[in-house]
């Protein structure tokens, strides 16, 4: 049956912004590159999942909805310090109901990232 999870896939109408955002803004590493901007591989870790950027005007939706990415941090105030002038609206961390601190970012497309410290 299923062994393992390899990653999510999301879609974009406009993947060089979306892939520029999580490269050179988020500094997210690169695993595997496309110069055409699809099939672009995002992750920390080899053989540990990734999420990939597809260019949505050539391979169509490849799911109905936003998708929600959550991230750790050292520091969310030192991140958000770094942050805050390349994202416009950009809101503090903040501590969370369960007491851990976090921070709310949109990417380009809409889709949600959570840092959590």
């Amino acid at each position: 049956m299923i062994k393992k999870f390899s990653g999510l896939n999301i879609s974009s109408k406009n993947p060089k912004r979306l892939v520029l955002f999580y490269k050179e803004t988020l500094s997210i590493p690169v695993l595997e590159d496309d110069s055409n901007y699809d099939g672009v591989s995002f992750g920390f870790l080899k053989d540990a999942p990734v999420f990939w950027i597809w260019d949505e005007n050539r391979w169509g939706k490849s799911s109905d909805g936003k998708v929600n990415l959550v991230f750790e941090c050292d520091s969310l105030d030192k991140t958000y310090e770094e942050l805050k002038e390349a994202i416009d609206g950009l809101k503090p961390p903040k501590t969370a109901i369960w007491g851990g601190k976090e921070m709310h970012i949109n990417d380009p497309d809409g889709n949600i990232i959570l840092l959590l410290e």
